[in-house]
């Protein structure tokens, strides 16, 4: 593999190293901190709809605590989840482009704490406060590679690695190398919608994922880090 030194683009170690650190998303706090009084904050339960495709598209949403999806129905009524969003992350910003109604919905798939920027408070934001911008920014940037990342999925992998990537993706597997709870219940027809296959078929997998303790679930779902070797492993 060819190596890429960073001095040879005459930009220094250092300075790509301060470069990085712009970059880096802020913790919850943070954020709040930044966005000010100009917000206000509700609490949902599961199923409990943020916002519905066809509605009015007129804020920007910030997941403070809990886990969101992002649904699209089809004209023929086909469902399909998109996105599944946990705490730090934004959702809703299609507003910002001047998109006039939601395209999907967002639903809470479990009790979930939500903040509501409006647009014209969100568009000043991004214009008066350069570490809101920057850490706006960086959402967005890890957003685009997971948007990737979930196509790639989709384009080479089978059903039971895209759903092992899932529950790993659910568990925050990579940042802690540690058995963590994914949710007290995630519907397996949840879980179908986002991978792109049958409830039959998610059953199937999460049985087999089970028995080769990769995964444990009685009440609520947990999983282990030894569930990688699902994706890198034929």
């Amino acid at each position: 593999m060819t190596k890429i030194k960073i001095r040879k683009t005459g930009v220094s170690k250092k300075t790509a190293k301060g470069r990085a650190k712009a970059v880096r998303r802020p913790g919850s706090n943070g954020i709040v901190t930044m966005i000010g009084a100009a917000k206000t904050s509700a609490e949902y339960r599961p199923k409990e709809s943020i916002f519905r495709q066809g509605d009015p598209a007129h804020a920007v949403f910030y997941l403070q605590k809990g886990k969101v999806q992002i649904l699209i129905v089809s004209k023929q009524g086909k469902e399909a989840v998109v996105a599944i969003h946990g705490p730090g992350e934004f959702f809703g910003e299609g507003c910002l482009t001047g998109e006039p109604l939601r395209l999907s919905s967002a639903i809470a798939i479990q009790d979930s704490t939500v903040i509501r920027v409006e647009k014209e408070t969100m568009v000043s934001l991004l214009h008066n406060k350069p570490a809101f911008a920057e850490a706006f920014m960086a959402f967005l940037l890890t957003r685009n590679v997971q948007v990737e990342a979930d196509l790639v999925d989709q384009l080479f992998n089978s059903s039971e690695k895209r759903l092992a990537r899932t529950l790993l993706m659910l568990a925050n597997i990579g940042k802690e190398a540690t058995m963590e709870r994914v949710v007290p219940k995630v519907s397996q027809d949840v879980l179908a919608a986002r991978v792109g296959t049958t409830r039959s078929r998610i059953n199937f997998f999460m049985n087999k994922f089970r028995k080769l303790g990769f995964i444990e679930y009685n009440g609520e779902l947990k999983v282990h880090s030894s569930l990688v070797n699902m994706i890198v492993h034929d």
